[in-house]
């Protein structure tokens, strides 16, 4: 495993996303011989940084985020964060479902950060590289102490998650919206199950995300939900993106945004090899629709876009809706993630 080139200073208070800050000498490795842990290698490392600057060059409406982990056990087969894990030499296959890095002193070690008088107060994105609520955040709880050092600053943040732990912290964020613009987003790109088994195996089930969404709205916090991924020729029939949306509506979420699925490399050589397993049939037709680069055509996108916004008109949570949508103090949640598909036809990173 390759650590030396990650290193950086301890006194910088932010670095570029794609260094991860930790030297060799920190790194424990440990196993659990539970159940929900069986099979997966922890390497418990101790950063330098834990706020990185997007780079430059990204589109993304944000320039801040943290993550408190690397690799994630949600295993789901289009994760584009899977090249992330060939920088450390770990396989970007089953080794990043099962590789798990895990920055233990986040929490400490971003309240530091947040306190430097070279920190602006900027907005801070979470869940945007790997899911900061996966498996992994049950027992290693960096997200209290990464929330009470937003909270206790007044930072403004997001969180976009497919997990159901966030419902742990459900006080501490409505603690931190009474002083900060918070925004909650949950991911989820259909509700079909034999779709969901397969590609994202380690979530919870699409209707558990939803019931995020329904808890999270109960207490006066408003949850937007990414439609994210649509899977050409596998989740984007009319019938299907209907009854997403309309889920997503009945659980009561504030805005529906969908997000085409995209191929980078690291994630597309995974996602075709279990194409090829599962849907042989389609293969040719994802090297035609993919030929040009890692993103559906502009015209493919344009349409899910429009049909999905057509139905979220349907039932009530369509665009239109989005300037209403509050947190529950009455302060707009910041919906970045719909800027971002609303931009062009480069989309936003999923989980």
């Amino acid at each position: 495993m390759r650590w030396d080139h990650l290193a950086g200073s301890p006194a910088a208070p932010a670095a570029p996303a794609d260094i991860a800050l930790f030297g060799t000498d920190a790194v424990t490795t440990r196993t659990f011989d539970t159940p929900e842990f069986r099979g997966i290698t922890f390497h418990e490392v101790r950063a330098r940084s834990i706020v990185n600057r997007v780079p430059g060059a990204s589109r993304m409406p944000f320039e801040w985020t943290v993550n408190p982990y690397r690799g994630c056990t949600h295993a789901c087969v289009y994760c584009f964060a899977r090249k992330t894990h060939s920088y450390l030499d770990l396989d970007t296959g089953i080794g990043f479902d099962s590789q798990i890095v895990v920055k233990v002193n986040a929490p400490e070690l971003l309240r530091s950060q947040l306190a430097s008088r070279r920190w602006q107060g900027a907005h801070i994105a979470m869940g945007t590289n790997v899911d900061c609520y996966q498996r992994a955040e049950g027992r290693y709880r960096l997200m209290p102490g990464i929330l009470e050092a937003l909270r206790d600053h007044a930072n403004p943040f997001s969180i976009l998650t497919k997990g159901t732990l966030i419902l742990r912290d459900l006080e501490l964020i409505r603690q931190a919206a009474d002083v900060t613009e918070v925004g909650v987003s949950v991911s989820v790109g259909f509700t079909d199950h034999e779709l969901w088994r397969t590609v994202e195996p380690g979530t919870p089930a699409p209707e558990r995300r939803l019931d995020v969404v329904r808890t999270l709205a109960g207490h006066g916090i408003g949850c937007g939900v990414l439609m994210a991924p649509v899977i050409p020729f596998l989740g984007d029939r009319p019938e299907q993106l209907r009854a997403t949306v309309r889920a997503i509506a009945e659980a009561g979420a504030t805005s529906v945004t969908p997000l085409v699925l995209h191929l980078r490399p690291g994630a597309r050589e995974w996602f075709m090899t279990w194409l090829g397993r599962h849907h042989p049939g389609l293969v040719g037709r994802y090297e035609r629709m993919y030929a040009a680069g890692a993103y559906a055509p502009t015209w493919y996108q344009r349409r899910i876009t429009r049909q999905v916004h057509e139905l979220a008109d349907e039932f009530g949570i369509g665009p239109g809706r989005r300037e209403a949508s509050r947190s529950h103090r009455g302060t707009p949640l910041p919906d970045h993630h719909a800027r971002a598909a609303e931009s062009g036809p480069e989309q936003l990173t999923l989980l």
